[in-house]
C-alpha cells in the first residue's frame, strides 16, 4: 500500500465517521459533564422512582425487594460491564431497560450512578 492509498483510506474513514480523534483537555471535561447531565436526566425519568432521587434505594417498592442502594460500597466495587449488564438485562426485581434505553443513554446513566457511589 502506498502513501496515496493510506491517505485516501484515512479520508474515507473520517468521512463515514469510522475514525475519530480522541478528545483531550477541556473538551473531554465538557463532554464528560454533558454525559453526566444526560445521565442525570435519564436517571430521573426511569430510575429514581425505585432507586430514589439520591440513589439510596428509597423509592417505590413496586417490584418486590428493596431497590439497590446505588450509593453503597458494593455498587462502587462492581465493574462498569456488570452494572451495564444489570441495566440492560435487569434482574429478578428490576426490569430490563435495553428496549427503552440506547447504549449511549445506558452509559450516561452509568456515569451518573458512578457519581452517586462516591
Amino acid at each position: 500500500m502506498n502513501a496515496a492509498q493510506i491517505g485516501l483510506g484515512l479520508i474515507l474513514m473520517a468521512a463515514v465517521g469510522a475514525w475519530q480523534l480522541p478528545v483531550y483537555g477541556q473538551a473531554a471535561a465538557e463532554s464528560e459533564q454533558a454525559q453526566m447531565a444526560k445521565g442525570k436526566k435519564v436517571y430521573a425519568k426511569y430510575c429514581a422512582g425505585c432507586h430514589g432521587a439520591a440513589g439510596d434505594g428509597g423509592g417505590y417498592k413496586l417490584l418486590g425487594a428493596d431497590p439497590a442502594n446505588l450509593t453503597s460500597p458494593s455498587i462502587k466495587k462492581k465493574s462498569d460491564s456488570a452494572l451495564l449488564k444489570t441495566i440492560h438485562e435487569g434482574n429478578p426485581n428490576m426490569p430490563s431497560w435495553k428496549g427503552r434505553l440506547s447504549e449511549q443513554d445506558s452509559r450516561a446513566v452509568l456515569a451518573y450512578i458512578r457519581t452517586l457511589a462516591k
